[in-house]
């Protein structure tokens, strides 16, 4: 496969209507990285476990994001970690958390850093002046996949607006308030929690504590609200110095969990060192199998939240 045909694969929507979707464009570019097809792969000068993927005059010799390397699988990895994978998101429902190996657990972070990281870079081959545009598709893309791979376990999720009932205080409805959200959780039309899906916390980490925060003291209900990221890795410097520098701000989640409110998750496929060293942050931030594995279950089985008219776009898989 050509660089040009997975730049058109990744910028077109209608591609990517199922989990599997998403895992066969993650196993193609993966075939492209182990067919030699790259023009070379720069090691970051600060931070080894980093790579810089280089395209060649086919792409203008554009260079990626930041990947981890000991997250990225190779190809002859991926086929048994998807298995792997898909093994896991079947599994969440059963309440049975003893059913999940370690293996099982590195599969869901691993292959979904590995494939939304195949679809950001192949994005990243584009001409320089469609790099926003790539940036927005890559980030609606990474919504998509979560969306998607909740609605495998066997959860009604969808990306829109909640009406939420306003009351003055003696209970009763003034008015409804419109809030847009990237993920609602739902059972039998019941709201269970509300998601925030990002590639990055960058520029986005006050907003979704101060919507918890909003629409909890607007409802007078302590609805869960927890957040999924990629990373929080950038490319800095300039060729042959190219290294990372991370987006994470650490004053900002620490002083709103502490004064605010904490948020009910935080889960990362690529957690930075501060993230598991500092006592804090470690204890509000995990690897996203925690979001799957534990706590997905625990936000199903709990109470309706709050009587709401959901709206918008339902993740559901193509058959």
């Amino acid at each position: 496969m050509k660089v040009e045909q997975l730049r058109d694969w990744a910028v077109d929507k209608s591609k990517f209507l199922s989990v599997e979707d998403f895992i066969d464009f993650g196993g193609a570019f993966l075939e492209y990285r182990a067919g030699g097809n790259l023009q070379a792969e720069l090691v970051s000068r600060n931070t080894p476990k980093y790579r810089f993927f280089q395209f060649g005059e086919d792409a203008s010799f554009q260079l990626t994001r930041p990947i981890n390397t000991e997250l990225f699988y190779s190809a002859d990895e991926f086929d048994a970690a998807s298995r792997l994978f898909l093994e896991a998101l079947d599994r969440v429902l059963d309440d049975d958390a003893a059913a999940f190996s370690a293996e099982h657990r590195a599969a869901l972070n691993r292959v979904i850093y590995t494939t939304q990281q195949s679809i950001g870079a192949a994005l990243d081959s584009l001409p320089a002046g469609k790099s926003n545009a790539a940036r927005k598709l890559n980030g609606d893309l990474f919504e998509r996949f979560i969306g998607f791979a909740i609605n495998h376990c066997g959860v009604e999720c969808r990306s829109g607006v909640l009406r939420i009932p306003v009351a003055d205080d003696q209970g009763v409805e003034q008015f409804k308030m419109n809030y847009q959200h990237d993920l609602m959780l739902e059972v039998e039309g019941d709201l269970k929690a509300i998601g925030s899906v990002k590639t990055s916390s960058k520029d986005r980490i006050d907003k979704v504590f101060i919507d918890k925060f909003l629409y909890n003291r607007l409802t007078g209900v302590a609805t869960p609200h927890f957040a999924i990221f990629l990373n929080d890795v950038q490319r800095k410097g300039k060729e042959p110095n190219y290294g990372t520098s991370q987006t994470f701000l650490r004053g900002h989640f620490k002083g709103y969990t502490v004064k605010l409110n904490p948020l009910d998750g935080v889960y990362y496929c690529d957690l930075l060192p501060q993230m598991q060293t500092d006592p804090l942050l470690a204890e509000h931030i995990n690897h996203i199998d925690q979001f799957f594995v534990e706590d997905l279950p625990a936000f199903v089985r709990a109470a309706p939240s709050l009587e709401v008219e959901i709206e918008g776009e339902a993740f559901h898989e193509a058959d």
